[in-house]
């Protein structure tokens, strides 16, 4: 039997525990890693810590961030511990970070609502405005559950700097700090699955310095329009599952950073959105390595991209073993991409160093385009060339009409397995002299 605040009483077993809940004092938004919990022999394998024994109310309106951070610390101290965030409840957090290391096995059941300040005008000044939940240094943590994450973006979309307020994409000056909503850093053996997530200020989900993650089944939904709102982002993580989710919003619906290797997306519907992208990779002149980067079994529908590799000139290091099969496109304005002149003004000048793109497998690949731009694009480095880019069973037909765009190559090399709709005449064949001659950074 449970009561709230200010007694809490859990049975475990045979054993009835009681808890006196002290008012609580001013609490950091860090949560630091607990001193060593009391032992809890004979107390059975799992123990569930609902946010509302630790003094939550979950009205949408009360700042419940003290109680998620005494239910954090005490879970985490538990072997196999649940915390519970309880259905028919809206929680709202002011930006935290959960930190650990925990005891193996703690599962975030998230069943109610989170959500967090409404705008930045409710954002404390004291707080992060880059990030919302930040879970840090936790290893063997599932978050999981049928409730519901709501980022409450609006008013960080509509922000006078955002580009789609200014005048042709515009920019205005004044504060752009937007938070991302769900941030795992420096993390392994995680598990994130069956959640809805919507309308992020941000970035929904993404992983920093991370390393065996599996995502499963989540629910990622915001305005095509929204802006900077990618689904998931990785960087500097590997060995990574994405599987069996829906994205719909205004950027990429999975972005893969630098220094992200051995990840497997399958069974993915994207769209409307900005496709799945490999960058951007190599800003300010920085080294990035991409590798083993697997796409698979996905529907792209009513996007600004497809399947999309986007680099920064003057940039070094490279973007290899990439496999992108059975996907199908409906109505797609970059079916295929590949960007080595990314720039977000016009300003950016030409430079020589680049990534070198190589070993690239587009296979499958079929569905329709948006005719306003060509079903390929492959615009490589004037200075490295892409290498090793293959093509096969690809067949790209306009959603409008039957005139076929020609595919557009440059400084692309490769080769055709099958016949493709449209030709892809413009490859070119073998390794170009420039790559046999000179030293290329293949990471």
């Amino acid at each position: 039997m449970e009561f709230r605040f200010p007694r809490t009483c859990t049975l475990f077993s045979s054993v009835s525990l009681c808890f006196i809940l002290l008012p609580f004092r001013s609490f950091s938004q860090i949560s630091l890693p607990p001193s060593p919990a009391p032992e809890a022999a004979g107390l059975g394998p799992i123990a569930v810590f609902s946010v509302l024994s630790f003094g939550a109310v979950g009205d949408g309106v009360t700042d419940d961030t003290p109680a998620f951070k005494m239910a954090w610390d005490t879970a985490c101290q538990v072997e196999s511990a649940t915390l519970l965030v309880p259905h028919r409840y809206s929680f709202m957090i002011q930006s935290a970070i959960f930190a650990g290391p925990c005891k193996s096995g703690l599962v975030l059941q998230i069943d109610g609502t989170l959500m967090p300040p409404d705008g930045p005008d409710s954002w404390p000044k004291s707080n992060n405005r880059r990030q919302w939940l930040v879970f840090y240094r936790v290893n063997g943590m599932s978050m999981q559950g049928g409730g519901l994450i709501d980022g409450r973006g609006e008013k960080w979309w509509n922000l006078p700097c955002k580009p789609h307020k200014g005048v042709n994409g515009t920019t205005l000056p004044g504060q752009c700090d937007s938070p991302v909503a769900i941030r795992f850093f420096m993390s392994s053996n995680l598990t994130v699955q069956g959640l809805k997530i919507k309308n992020s200020p941000q970035f929904h989900f993404r992983f920093d310095g991370c390393r065996d993650v599996h995502i499963d089944s989540l629910y990622i939904k915001a305005p095509s329009q929204s802006p900077n709102t990618d689904g998931i982002h990785i960087e500097n993580t590997n060995n990574v599952k994405i599987y069996n989710s829906v994205v719909s919003n205004g950027d990429d619906c999975v972005s893969i950073g630098a220094g992200c290797y051995n990840v497997d997306i399958r069974n993915i519907t994207c769209g409307p959105s900005h496709g799945i992208s490999i960058g951007s990779l190599g800003i300010r002149n920085t080294r990035a390595c991409v590798s083993n980067i697997t796409v698979s079994d996905a529907v792209v529908k009513n996007s600004d991209n497809g399947v999309r590799i986007k680099t920064w000139q003057g940039g070094s290091g490279s973007v290899s073993k990439v496999t992108f099969n059975n996907i199908r496109m409906e109505s797609v304005k970059n079916p295929i991409i590949i960007d080595q002149y990314y720039c977000l003004t016009k300003g950016c000048p030409n430079q020589t160093s680049s990534l070198h793109i190589s070993d690239i497998l587009y296979a499958n690949i079929k569905g329709t385009y948006d005719i306003r731009s060509r079903p390929l694009h492959l615009a490589c480095s004037d200075t490295v060339p892409c290498t090793n880019l293959t093509f096969s069973e690809v067949e790209l037909l306009p959603a409008k009409g039957n005139f076929l765009l020609d595919p557009f190559c440059w400084n692309a090399y490769g080769d055709l397995r099958t016949l493709t709709i449209p030709p892809v005449s413009c490859l070119s064949e073998g390794i170009p002299q420039s790559i046999l001659e000179n030293y290329v950074d293949q990471c």
